[in-house]
């Protein structure tokens, strides 16, 4: 370092010589103003390790009249949306040759120094580490502002940086102004065999302004960076290939097990031969006569069907329950042309009192006594209450008779609960990759595959073996009454057979067919209100009223039971 300094002082006396002619052949210039820096001076040593120890003395043609301040940067933000971070250390000042206290803030960016005022030379020495970067050829470069954040400019500035290791360096580079795109140092010099220590000056600094030192050392220095990640929404949802493969591989391993998990616990076993429901059984040449088989009501046709008890089901019941003798249906005449349609439930005797539970809960609900009736219009009342029991009694039912091995709404639940959990952990995870990191995409492919089971979960129960026989047996039994010809029912007791067939018709379909084939039965014009044994109306009602009617009570029924 004397040979340093010896030619430093050789310069010095060159420069001054040449401001003495200057001098001599212009005339004499105007003073410096008193808060600003007419000479600032760096050395800067780098170490084996790539820490940087740097020296600053400041001097100024007057005392400083305010604090200066100077910000040593600890931030260096790139244009890749990483950070440089730096770590400064052993921070000592003097002011006239006398040891200060130092005054020092930390910003954001930078560790603030202020050099108190009403003196006329200032002595900044630190450490810093993190200014040695590793290039991508494996060299190591270090680039440090050997001049930041002065409060006041600086008239002329010198500084030189050399390593005190065996390490020589290929590169040499001095930049000066504006700290996000610095221009030219006025002049650098050295990294000869003659001036192996790099020199560098700039004249004119404006406060605030930077003056940028670099050399790149292939070996011998060790890199010392700290780098952070700055968060951007495209960082932290990156497309770059290994964060897109990572989220597709989540995403397509997530999507396998989902489709596992459904087809193990959601999927009906394959060729089971069909167990029939329903029958129309040959009782005479062209004559058949619908049979239900097994006590297979409406009500469990339809929620083996689609594994859920819907409030059709609820209303072909009740159908039921009054085509069997257990209820009368009853049209009440209108107040008014325009009116609503009401009609009542009347309980009635029945020697075949051979009930399932829910039939007798749905039963006792609209109507709870015999010979009372009880207005379609009071039913979310009287009603409203037991339908989760009814349907809860149809699920318990569907499993004792072995068509599920659990009820079809406990797994839906607990299969939702485990999709919403899912969910609600991918959410968070999304958040914190990020947060913290640049795989995002992760995130997104863990919550498309919790939807996925979300969506999953409403296809769960798998039937049992039984199930899907019963399955098969309904699909036969649609088929059939879409295509049975009404003509082969007996005669005489057709309207009791075309009404035993209709709640079946209204879950599976093709109930207009069924209705229309009651409404045939009427061969006069004279009025029909108790020709059904079962659906008693007005007066004036005519047999060929009963499928508007019908159709008009099935609506009003599911609306008042299930609108509440």
């Amino acid at each position: 370092m004397r040979r340093v300094a010896t030619m430093r002082f050789a310069r010095r006396i060159a420069a001054a010589g040449l401001g003495a002619v200057a001098l001599l052949g212009l005339g004499s210039l105007p003073a410096q103003a008193a808060d600003e820096i007419a000479e600032y001076d760096v050395t800067a040593v780098v170490d084996a390790s790539g820490a940087v120890q740097v020296e600053g003395s400041l001097t100024l043609d007057a005392a400083a009249s305010a604090d200066l301040t100077q910000a040593i940067p600890t931030l260096q933000e790139t244009t890749d949306r990483r950070d440089y971070v730096y770590t400064i250390s052993g921070l000592t000042l003097t002011a006239d040759g006398a040891e200060q206290t130092v005054a020092a803030t930390q910003t954001a960016d930078a560790l603030v120094v202020t050099l108190p005022k009403g003196h006329t030379s200032y002595t900044l020495s630190y450490a810093v580490v993190g200014a040695a970067t590793l290039s991508p050829e494996g060299a190591t470069v270090v680039t440090w502002d050997l001049v930041a954040g002065l409060s006041v400019p600086v008239a002329s500035f010198t500084g030189t940086m050399a390593p005190d290791v065996p390490a020589g360096f290929d590169l040499v580079d001095c930049a000066a102004g504006d700290p996000q795109s610095p221009g030219a140092c006025t002049w650098y010099a050295g990294a000869t065999q003659a001036d192996p220590v790099p020199e560098f000056h700039h004249d004119g600094l404006p406060a605030g302004q930077v003056v940028r030192a670099t050399l790149r050392f292939p070996q011998g220095i060790a890199a010392n960076q700290t780098i952070r990640e700055r968060w951007t929404f495209d960082r932290a949802f990156s497309v770059a290939p290994a964060q897109l493969l990572t989220a597709l591989a989540v995403l397509v391993v997530g999507g396998v097990v989902v489709l596992l998990l459904h087809r193990r616990f959601g999927r009906d076993v394959d060729a089971v031969p069909p167990t029939r429901v329903a029958e129309f059984h040959p009782v005479g040449e062209g004559q058949v006569e619908f049979r239900v088989l097994d006590d297979i009501r409406p009500g469990l046709v339809g929620t083996v069907l689609d594994e859920r008890v819907d409030p059709v089901d609820v209303t072909a019941t009740l159908l039921d329950l009054a085509v069997r003798g257990h209820l009368v249906i009853r049209e009440l005449p209108r107040a008014a042309e325009h009116a609503f349609a009401e009609w009542t439930f009347e309980r009635v005797g029945n020697a075949d009192a051979k009930l399932s539970d829910f039939e007798l809960t749905l039963l006792d609900a609209v109507a709870p006594r015999q010979g009372e009736a009880v207005a379609v219009s009071a039913l979310a009342g009287t009603v409203g209450g037991v339908i989760d029991q009814v349907q809860s009694q149809l699920y318990d039912e569907v499993v004792a008779r072995g068509w599920f091995a659990n009820r079809p709404d406990q797994t839906r639940g607990l299969w939702a609960r485990l999709g919403w959990a899912l969910l609600g952990v991918s959410l968070v995870a999304t958040v914190l990759l990020a947060a913290f990191s640049s795989f995002g995409m992760t995130g997104v492919a863990l919550i498309a595959v919790s939807l996925g089971l979300i969506f999953v979960a409403a296809e769960m129960p798998a039937r049992t073996a039984a199930g899907v026989a019963v399955l098969g047996g309904m699909g036969a039994l649609t088929g059939v009454l879409a295509t049975q010809p009404v003509d082969e029912l007996p005669k005489g007791n057709r309207i009791a057979q075309v009404s035993s067939v209709l709640p079946y018709a209204v879950v599976l379909g093709g109930a207009a067919r069924w209705l229309d084939a009651l409404a045939a039965e009427d061969d006069d014009a004279a009025p029909d209100p108790e020709d059904v044994y079962w659906y008693h109306a007005p007066e004036t009602w005519n047999l060929s009223d009963l499928p508007a009617s019908l159709r008009a009570f099935v609506t009003t029924v599911q609306g008042t039971l299930f609108t509440r």
